[in-house]
């Protein structure tokens, strides 16, 4: 059987020492972007945390006019898209950052989850068909699509079997997404999207699912320290009263993902939902030489699709910080102190407005941010994790 980390190095080969002198530094790849005040702190906390794990010196921000001693281990605010960037700032492996790199853009986006609608629909350059084959069965129904008539050519194909969901492929925390049930609504959603951004980085057209569950499974490398986890995600209200991601609740243990099908009494759709983020993995490993990262989740959604079905399927892959990492540092230091241990329980909160944070609480942020209001991000860990 093929193994997840089939193109890195064993999980028993110890990384090379850091070099005397290595900084540990946040990098925000793109200076022009929004990045909020909670979420600027979260990643120099994580940052701190980090540095401690693999016994570099914390250095704030990456500073481009710094002489460092040694090439920093980065922590990115994206993943890495540029393979030539990532040569010239000493990007080789993973262990010298803690996220990923890729050899183009929309290998990050969800755009790289579904395949074209046909053999002469445009496509990105470096597009590899040979993917979609690869995660069949991985993934919901859909289609990615980079122009508006492509779109809408799809969507109709697509309306004849259901209900789709409309998602623009660099959003977030399915920020942006529209349903669509008719043709109408179909022209109406894409008609009003930019016609170079859909050329540029593309338009998800996806089978809708009706009260979807979504886990998380993922994977994280730091130092001789290989973990893999599953769980659920949450949701919860903001400030304002938009419902957006609330946390997940975790198990954690040491090894790849293999290590987690192991486990006893996993339900068959948790045991399919790993699985499905395996193969996911491999194939990205397997159709994109050069790609390679140090944290990965993929988001897995299961539900009531076309016809009334049960589907599951990846929605879309994270190689940078996201929101499950409290819980992935957390695990990390809890095996770091214990090498006996080999399995933990957390589970990520993110709280708006004025609630009271546990007394046990891991807390990565904690504050006002100007922009979203009053917002608590925190850990609560458990080394006592049988398995389900």
């Amino acid at each position: 059987m093929k193994t997840a980390l089939r193109s890195r190095p064993a999980a028993s080969t110890a990384p090379p020492q850091p070099p005397p002198g290595r900084s540990l530094v946040t990098w925000n790849l793109d200076p022009q972007a929004y990045c909020s005040a909670h979420e600027h702190a979260t990643r120099a906390n994580f940052a701190r945390r980090l540095a401690t794990l693999t016994g570099c010196a914390y250095a704030g921000d990456y500073d481009a006019q710094q002489p460092y001693a040694a090439a920093p281990y980065f922590v990115p605010s994206n993943t890495v898209t540029d393979a030539g960037l990532a040569q010239a700032m000493g990007i080789a492996s993973v262990h010298d950052l803690f996220g990923g790199v890729v050899p183009h853009a929309f290998i990050a986006t969800k755009a790289i989850t579904h395949p074209v609608a046909g053999p002469d629909a445009p496509r990105p350059a470096g597009w590899c068909p040979r993917f979609a084959t690869e995660i069949a069965g991985s993934a919901l129904e859909g289609f990615s699509c980079f122009s508006r008539d492509e779109a809408r050519s799809a969507g109709r194909t697509m309306l004849g079997a259901g209900v789709v969901r409309i998602k623009p492929v660099t959003a977030t925390g399915g920020r942006g997404q529209v349903v669509a049930r008719d043709a109408d609504a179909l022209d109406r959603c894409i008609d009003a999207m930019d016609e170079s951004d859909i050329a540029s980085h593309g338009l998800v057209l996806e089978e809708n699912l009706e009260r979807p569950v979504t886990y998380s499974v993922g994977q994280v490398i730091v130092e001789r320290m290989l973990v893999s986890y599953y769980g659920q995600q949450r949701l919860t209200r903001d400030n304002a009263g938009e419902e957006v991601y609330g946390g997940s609740d975790l198990t954690l243990v040491r090894g790849d993902f293999e290590a987690l099908l192991a486990s006893s009494g996993l339900a068959p759709p948790l045991r399919q939902a790993i699985d499905q983020a395996r193969r996911y993995h491999r194939a990205v490993i397997d159709c994109y030489p050069g790609f390679f990262a140090s944290r990965t989740n993929y988001d897995v959604a299961q539900g009531t699709g076309r016809g009334g079905a049960w589907r599951s399927g990846v929605l879309e892959q994270s190689w940078r910080v996201g929101g499950a990492t409290g819980a992935e540092i957390a695990a990390l230091e809890s095996f770091q102190a214990d090498p006996a241990r080999d399995r933990v329980r957390a589970s990520t909160f993110e709280v708006y407005g004025p609630a009271p944070v546990p007394a046990e609480a891991i807390v990565s942020y904690q504050g006002v941010d100007p922009q979203v209001g009053p917002l608590a991000k925190y850990t609560l860990l458990s080394t006592h994790a049988d398995s389900p």
